[in-house]
């Protein structure tokens, strides 16, 4: 039965903001200061190429590992060894001897950042299964918040006290976002003493060992793949690539074209409002997984075919494609029946998606190198864009659940 009002639950929703808060400080906090670093470590362009893809990778690999690291250990427990290791990365990199050391300390933090990733939305089902949209609304809100304080504090800092506590100093968020799990850990162990020491319902997280290995024979999950990773791919190259592609197609100067990368980065924080809330209210949605299609084909198709008409239209349009991110975290929670069912989907289509965001930024950057000029590069960014979550329009638009398909198939093999 789904729960209501906030009796008990205030520990958990303060937990889910403030792990929120800390899963972007990771990946924005370092390349404001990489000119900082150098002058010390003597950063080479391979190990600053690496940091920047560092990120997608680590999510993926981290997205296809939680699902055992929860079976193992438990939901809450997962979530709270995630933070530990952010906070290990982080110091690990405020420390680094050698850039090996910070590219390594790094990996360490994005893992961690990847495991929290995955866990966060059925941490949301456990908890608010009658508050899905606004919760989810409110946590995606706040990892887009949370990218964008870096940016804004990272060079004044390094300016002032150096880069190793600018880069430092993010540890205290993840060690914040820990207390409120802490808390929820020690109000188990009350409640287990008081039962008799019978585990609670937060610690029995079993989910069905195969239901994560299951969940590649789900239409449902590959169509959520297919969305997901056309978010990532076109975010991840846009980041890269989007203010190069302005100067040279629009002729706008480097500080505008970076003040318009900011701006379509900006898109996703009303996106981040609206999609899970219309995705817990509509019965069906695939209007809203459609608007984020048509809004990449319009957007990057502008900047394929006019540039230079209206730059700040096609980015504002671009910037809203990526609804498509929210609206699947918060799917990911409306398509399945139980967390535990959640946890597995997470981790699949998180781990296959940013594996595809990984390409995004290397298939672009290669396509502009071999051809001088930026029409290939766009066409493609359209094509895997629009290509890749055009199915899950038509398959994820209504309510359909995973654990229902996955045993209706192996009924159907029996």
């Amino acid at each position: 039965m789904a729960r209501t009002g906030w009796g008990g639950r205030i520990l958990p929703f303060v937990g889910i903001v403030l792990v929120a808060l800390s899963l972007r400080t990771a990946v924005a906090a370092i390349s404001p200061i990489l000119d900082h670093i150098s002058r010390e470590l003597q950063l080479s362009a391979v190990i600053i190429s690496l940091l920047g893809a560092v990120p997608p990778v680590a999510f993926a690999v981290s997205g296809l590992l939680a699902p055992a690291i929860s079976r193992r250990i438990g939901l809450d427990r997962s979530l709270l060894l995630a933070i530990a290791v952010m906070v290990l990365g982080h110091l690990g990199r405020a420390l680094a001897p050698t850039s090996g050391v910070l590219l390594g300390a790094t990996v360490v933090t994005l893992f961690g950042v990847g495991v929290a990733n995955v866990l966060l939305p059925p941490i949301v089902k456990r908890y608010f299964p009658d508050r899905i949209g606004a919760v989810s609304a409110v946590y995606i809100t706040v990892i887009s918040f949370g990218a964008s304080i870096p940016a804004l504090v990272a060079v004044p800092v390094a300016d002032s006290a150096g880069w190793r506590i600018s880069l430092g100093i993010w540890f205290l968020v993840a060690i914040t976002a820990a207390v409120p799990w802490i808390g929820m850990l020690l109000r188990e162990r009350r409640t287990r003493a008081r039962a008799g020491d019978v585990p609670t319902a937060s610690e029995l997280d079993d989910p069905e060992p195969a239901l994560a290995g299951r969940m590649a024979h789900s239409v449902i999950a590959w169509a959520m793949v297919g969305a997901f990773g056309a978010a990532a791919f076109v975010s991840y190259a846009t980041f890269a690539w989007l203010p190069l592609i302005l100067v040279d197609t629009a002729g706008l100067t480097r500080g505008q074209a970076g003040s318009l990368l900011a701006l379509w980065a900006f898109m996703g924080f009303p996106c981040g409002i609206l999609a899970p809330i219309l995705a817990t209210r509509l019965k069906n949605t695939a209007p809203v997984l459609a608007g984020g299609v048509l809004f990449i084909a319009i957007g990057y198709g502008g900047l394929l075919v006019a540039p230079a008409a209206a730059p700040v239209l096609w980015t504002v349009l671009a910037g809203l494609g990526p609804l498509l991110f929210p609206l699947i975290l918060t799917l990911i929670n409306l398509r399945t029946r139980t967390h535990a069912g959640a946890v597995a989907l997470s981790g699949f289509v998180q781990g296959l998606a940013y594996g595809i965001g990984a390409l995004g930024p290397i298939v672009i950057g290669l396509i502009h190198g071999a051809t001088g000029s930026w029409t290939l590069s766009l066409t493609v960014l359209i094509v895997v864009g629009v290509g890749l979550a055009t199915p899950a329009v038509f398959l994820l638009a209504r309510p359909r659940f995973v654990e229902d398909e996955l045993n209706a198939r192996a009924a159907a093999r029996a």
